[in-house]
């Protein structure tokens, strides 16, 4: 089952450069480095999940095991849930981010990340109608910019407390609504609830397809969270490191705990599960065994990373935390590293051109089975749009499909 790690949600952020706007007033010589360094490390973490996505998707296999097979495992999930976490980071960059904006700057913002979403819907729906293997998340992203979008003002405390809370209930919440839409034959819309056939597509976006909003939506609003934070302060980079990882251990640990203590848990999953893979002890991380269908309680307790499980969505929160952490940390605390982390920060200033650029790749290359394209591939891929944001970035701030997206937001400044 390809699952895509998409890149959607830089679409929405401005290329790297200090951020001394008039609602984060500037500190001196070292205030503006270090802003900028936060704004650098975000694209370098985006930069690392265009990679993870591209692993995702032509890479090889992770069902075939080894080293190989271990390191695309990593990727598959976790860099779309740190892309799904990077977009809340992008709106708050828009909207105002220790700061929010008010008044016609914070209507104006507003309008911009609507249309943003609107373009992104639009995107989505074009790709996915090339027919490629990859399941295009593009739409799924532009749903999540318009369902956060009302919750920009609030203080990270709040932001945090209504993530955490959707992590606990939408993925229970889920599984209910999914039940009932399945329940009719083969499938299909029937027993509690049906939808006229125009409804298709907003149902999936909600609910039915591979990046439901229900339980993707917590995973922006963690990163509009953290975005609100003071970034450039140590204890607070301590605080967020600390809670990545006991996120991450929770996470998976407790699917781990959960598999092997709750009695028949292994078995029910292992009964209920479709695809092909290894053994489904491995579904407190890994999607390798396949996917529960949905009609035994016990797939509430796995957190392999397209599971839609509370579980998962702590993992995989915890990951994205963790990633970024790191790359603001490394960004500031060591200048030598900007010069070979370079290349993957430029490609992290253009990750919708990115995201696009290995959709269409793979429709011309012809490449009809994701995963499983040989290591070849893979490097190809990352080695082609790392010259390409390379070169681009030498003459140009933002990437071709970013600067069109900032072209297409201009008439929000017409709003009063």
């Amino acid at each position: 089952m390809t699952q895509n790690a998409d890149d959607t949600a830089l679409a929405a952020a401005p290329a790297a450069q200090p951020e001394t706007t008039a609602t984060e007033p500037a500190e001196g010589a070292r205030g503006v480095r270090a802003s900028a360094g936060r704004l650098i490390g975000v694209d370098l973490a985006r930069g690392l999940a265009v990679f993870g996505m591209y692993a995702a998707h032509v890479g090889p296999d992770p069902a075939a095991g080894g080293t190989t097979g271990f390191l695309m495992e990593l990727a598959h999930g976790r860099a779309s849930a740190l892309f799904a976490f990077l977009a809340g980071f992008s709106i708050m960059l828009i909207t105002g981010r220790r700061t929010p904006k008010t008044g016609r700057a914070g209507r104006q913002a507003v309008a911009k990340v609507v249309i943003r979403a609107l373009v992104l819907l639009a995107l989505g729906t074009a790709l996915t109608l090339t027919d490629t293997p990859v399941e295009v998340i593009l739409a799924f992203y532009g749903l999540y910019f318009l369902l956060v979008l009302p919750l920009y003002r609030l203080s990270a405390r709040t932001l945090a407390i209504i993530a955490a809370a959707g992590a606990l209930a939408l993925p229970q919440v889920l599984y209910i609504v999914q039940g009932a839409l399945n329940s009719g034959e083969n499938g299909g819309p029937g027993g509690i609830w049906a939808w006229p056939a125009d409804a298709d597509g907003i149902v999936s976006l909600l609910f039915t397809g591979s990046y439901p909003a229900l339980t993707w939506i917590p995973f922006v609003i963690a990163g509009m969270a953290v975005a609100r934070l003071d970034l450039a302060a140590t204890a607070v980079r301590i605080r967020l490191a600390v809670t990545g990882a006991a996120l991450a251990l929770l996470g998976y640990g407790g699917s781990w705990l959960a598999l092997h203590l709750v009695p028949g848990a292994l078995p029910a999953i292992n009964a209920s599960a479709w695809g092909e893979g290894g053994s489904a002890a491995s579904a407190w991380w890994s999607d390798t065994w396949g996917y529960p269908s949905g009609d035994t309680p016990a797939a509430l307790l796995v957190a392999s990373p397209h599971s839609e499980t509370t579980l998962s969505i702590i993992a995989n929160a915890g990951v994205a935390i963790t990633v970024l952490v790191g790359c603001l940390a490394a960004v500031d605390a060591f200048p030598r590293f900007h010069r070979p982390a370079r290349p993957v920060i430029a490609v992290g200033t253009m990750s919708l051109t990115a995201y696009v650029f290995h959709v269409v790749g793979i429709r011309l290359l012809g490449i009809e089975e994701l995963p499983g394209s040989p290591p070849h591939v893979l490097l190809g891929f990352i080695a082609a749009v790392t010259v390409l944001a390379t070169l681009w970035s030498r003459f140009f701030r933002r990437g071709p499909l970013e600067w069109l997206l900032g072209r297409a937001t201009e008439p929000a400044e017409l709003v009063r």
